[in-house]
């Protein structure tokens, strides 16, 4: 993945802030486990939920059943927002993604996400027919939302970052 655009808005940043670098926030989504997931309702309510994501090859991974709301949100409309990030004031960077929502099915990137859920959830799936299976037979459709922007709200000092990438 190459490197996105980096902007420093200086008006929500503290004199003297210097834009993160994108590999402090890359490495942010690569370590957390947990974000949560902002979709809009048919009826235009938005929805949001907590849940795992793994980062992996330039985009956020998750899992959803079928039938979840997030699911069907998301069938309607694929655009999306993950953050993650901290509940401290003064400490820690959150990360904000704006994306769509794309179905991953192939095997090969879906074993290797797999692969991932076991070694850093400890969740076990299996690769069935262009989706996860839970060794309870349940299935899980996989989304991968490869950023259009990111947006970085940095700590002490205070800084907003946003990172564009280009099409």
């Amino acid at each position: 993945m190459f490197e996105p655009i980096t902007e420093l808005h200086e008006g929500f940043s503290e004199p003297g802030a210097e834009a993160r670098p994108w590999r402090e926030v890359a490495g942010v989504l690569s370590a957390a486990e947990m974000f949560w997931l902002s979709t809009v309702r048919r009826d235009g309510r938005p929805h949001v939920t907590p849940l795992p994501a793994i980062w992996l090859d330039g985009a956020l991974h998750f899992s959803t059943g079928p039938g979840e709301q997030k699911a069907r949100n998301l069938e309607h409309d694929p655009r999306c927002v993950l953050t993650t990030g901290t509940d401290r004031l003064r400490s820690g960077l959150d990360v904000v993604v704006e994306g769509t929502a794309v179905r991953v099915t192939d095997e090969e990137p879906l074993g290797r996400l797999a692969e991932r859920w076991k070694t850093e959830l400890d969740w076990d799936y299996e690769v069935a027919d262009g989706m996860f299976r839970g060794g309870d037979g349940r299935r899980a459709l996989v989304f991968g939302v490869t950023p259009a922007k990111v947006l970085a709200f940095g700590k002490a000092p205070y800084s907003q970052t946003r990172y564009r990438f280009p099409a």
